[in-house]
Order: C-alpha cells, then structure tokens, then sequence
C-alpha cells in the first residue's frame, strides 16, 4: 500500500532543499501511485514553499535559496497541472507590482512565488507601475492589489492608489496590502491599506486573512 503522508513529505523536502530533479520524480511517482493532483500539490508542493518561506523570513534562506526552490516547485506544479481539479484553482486573483517610479521587484517576485503556491491566481503588473495601471486591475477584477516599494521617495505612491480607488468608487470592491523595505505597518494604516507584510511568508498569511 503507498504511504501517502510519506511521499508528500519526501516531496515537501525536495522543494524545501531546491531538489527539481527528485521534485519532479516524486510529483510524477505521486500520479502514477493515485495520490490526486490537488493533495500532491497542497500537502507537498505548497507546504514545501511554506517551509522555504519561514526559512526566509528566519533569515535562513535568502533571495537565491527562494527562487531556486521556486524553480523546483514550478517543475512539479508543471507535471500536475494537468491532472488538477478545476475545483483546485481558486478564481480569486490577486495583482501585485512595484509602484511607479521603483524598479526594485525581486521582493515582489518571490511574493509572487509564494501567493501562487497558495493557490492563487496572480496578475503580475510589474516594475514602475503607474496609479492607473493598478485601478485597472480592480476594474478587470482582481479582489487584491499587493503593492511594494524600495525607495521610500516611492512609497507616497502607494497612498495615490488607494486615493484613486476611493475616487474611482472602486475601493469597497478590493483589498490592499503593502509592503517593502522602507514601509511599516504605521504607514500602511496612515494610507488606508488593509493589510502589511514585511516579507513573502507574512504576505501570504495576510492575503489569506483578508480574502480567505
């Protein structure tokens, strides 16, 4: 009889080591042995990207130990996506960039990482995004912007797209989360946003908080 819990787990320490070869191996051995696709993915890919993230946010990991363990991931995500409910992929979208005038994204592309490993549909806007660009996200219906900024000369930005949404009667329809470096959660409830994180795993949770 297959022991599920153990292959999960073997595959979640594949993604937490940046292992791609034995994570694809494991994702393929999943399938074959019929372990469904939405449990090899929640219960091994994505609690894998779960514990990469408490490392990074433990300083134990940094900024290539993220990406190649995303790496790793998104090669076993590609062997079963195929096989994946459509009950499994969640419609919620969420859109993240850089404001305007910033063109520091690599935070904002392992937030990007982690949210997708939740299960999340991203709408990546970029670097230097301007106000318009994220108002339109709403419009085309996102129910979450995540903003980042570097610089703090960029941060009031952050503040001119809330100002927007409110202006465009829009601010009701959507949750807003920021961060980065130079931002704190004092500027984030002086602006108005809804959510702070200081790093991709707290993101995560944060996004989880405001829209489940």
């Amino acid at each position: 009889m297959v022991n599920e819990i153990d292959i999960l787990n073997r595959l979640a320490d594949a993604v937490l080591r940046m292992a791609r070869d034995e994570v694809v191996q494991l994702c393929t051995v999943a399938l074959k042995q019929g372990i469904r696709a939405d449990i090899t993915l929640e219960q091994g890919l994505a609690k894998g990207m779960r514990l990469v993230g408490e490392k990074f946010a433990t300083q134990e990991y940094f900024v290539p130990e993220v990406l190649a363990a995303s790496r790793a991931m998104y090669a076993g995500f590609d062997i079963l996506q195929a096989e994946l409910p459509k009950k499994s992929r969640r419609q919620t979208r969420v859109a993240l960039g850089v404001v305007q005038g910033d063109i520091h994204d690599i935070g904002k592309n392992i937030v990007k990482v982690m949210v997708q490993a939740a299960g999340y549909e991203i709408i990546d806007l970029g670097r230097n995004v301007p106000v318009e660009q994220f108002v339109n996200a709403v419009r085309d219906g996102v129910v979450a912007i995540g903003m980042s900024a570097l610089m703090t000369t960029t941060m009031p930005n952050m503040a001119k797209v809330i100002a927007e949404l409110k202006r465009a009667g829009l601010r009701e329809k959507v949750k807003v989360l920021v961060g980065g470096a130079p931002v704190n959660r004092l500027f984030a409830e002086r602006i108005g946003a809804d959510g702070y994180a200081p790093d991709a795993h707290h993101a995560v949770e944060e996004i989880q908080r405001l829209i489940g």
